[in-house]
């Protein structure tokens, strides 16, 4: 049987998926520190109001609250024994919310990083970070969920792990990775090297693979050029965050409004993104404009990099990670602010 991502896929020239889970979770109420997978168990109205969020703003696809649900990083909340209650929630939960909508939505189940790092620069082995991925994965399977979704990883190796959790859990899966580092991940990975990643894997590949997350708009932008000149043909992910943060009176706020996302939704599409969507700082407020603008917009060519300067503002660093330093005169100009 055909899964429900890949039906949408063929269905739709493209995807809104959601926007931010913690940024959201904290409005609601969720303090910092506080493990937001405990909700799942501990306050599922909120929960369901968070998964209605994106539904009602016009999204495809939405991601359960179970990032950090892995054993890895509820250890760190001494709820290693959790894994598999609280991901199972979250998926129940969405898939709840999912088939109460009216039409078809996609339900994703997320899994973030372990946050350790893997050898031979950490102590964590890749036997055990495919073991780590794998009980979550077999806990959203089992809550309902259509597709995993791993997301904001840095270490290829960590991707790798993933991706081998997913075939032993028999689920189709997608992958994006953090270019938050001058173009590169964390670990050093430019948007090229994860195309040679994604296609070098021994297991199945995923439907859809590209970046969240990172330092704005403008520089997720361009690691989906990235990928693109490679030459890939593989369905990309876009899902940047709501601007850039800043701290003001205590509390972080992203600086994208809703204006902002919805030009940057145009142009991830433009770009050559099919699934698209917002990371911190997304509100459902960003998704409705980002909704509006993908169905009322007529489709461009691909943008250029000072176009994408000269629309979201300037980028963090000078160049992608790849070599090319060349900075287009748009990116010498302040921010622009919405």
């Amino acid at each position: 049987m055909i899964d429900a991502l890949s039906r949408m896929l063929a269905e739709k020239p493209f995807i809104l998926a959601d926007g931010a889970t913690g940024t959201n979770l904290f409005n609601m109420g969720l303090a910092s520190g506080d493990s937001p997978e405990f909700w799942n168990v501990d306050a599922p109205d909120k929960i369901r109001a968070l998964y209605r969020g994106p539904v009602e703003a016009g999204s495809d696809l939405f991601l359960t609250n179970t990032f950090g649900g892995n054993a890895a990083r509820l250890k760190l909340h001494n709820a290693r024994h959790r894994v598999r209650a609280l991901s199972m929630a979250g998926a129940e939960l969405a898939r709840e919310v999912a088939d109460s909508a009216g039409r078809q939505i996609v339900v994703a189940g997320s899994i973030g990083p372990t946050g350790d790092i893997m050898e031979p620069m950490g102590t964590l082995t890749y036997a055990s970070a495919v073991e780590i991925f794998h009980e979550q994965a077999e806990a959203l399977k089992d809550g309902g969920v259509d597709v995993l979704w791993v997301e904001t990883i840095s270490a290829g190796e960590e991707f790798k792990a993933a991706a081998a959790a997913a075939a032993l859990a028999g689920m189709p899966w997608c992958g994006t990775m953090s270019f938050d580092t001058a173009g590169r991940t964390m670990m050093g990975l430019t948007s090229a090297g994860m195309v040679d990643l994604v296609e070098g894997l021994s297991g199945p590949k995923p439907l859809a693979f590209g970046a969240n997350c990172g330092v704005g708009a403008s520089d997720l932008l361009r690691s989906i050029l990235g990928f693109g000149a490679t030459g890939t043909d593989a369905v990309l992910i876009a899902k940047g965050n709501a601007g850039v943060p800043k701290y003001h009176g205590g509390h972080i706020h992203y600086d994208g409004t809703p204006e902002l996302m919805a030009d940057y939704a145009v142009l991830a599409r433009d770009c050559g993104a099919r699934i698209i969507g917002g990371c911190c700082g997304t509100t459902p407020e960003h998704l409705r404009h980002m909704r509006a603008a993908l169905d009322g917009r007529a489709p461009g060519p691909r943008p250029t990099l000072e176009q994408i300067t000269a629309t979201l503002g300037r980028f963090s660093s000078a160049g992608d990670g790849t070599g090319d330093d060349t900075i287009p005169p748009h990116e010498r100009r302040g921010r622009r602010r919405g």
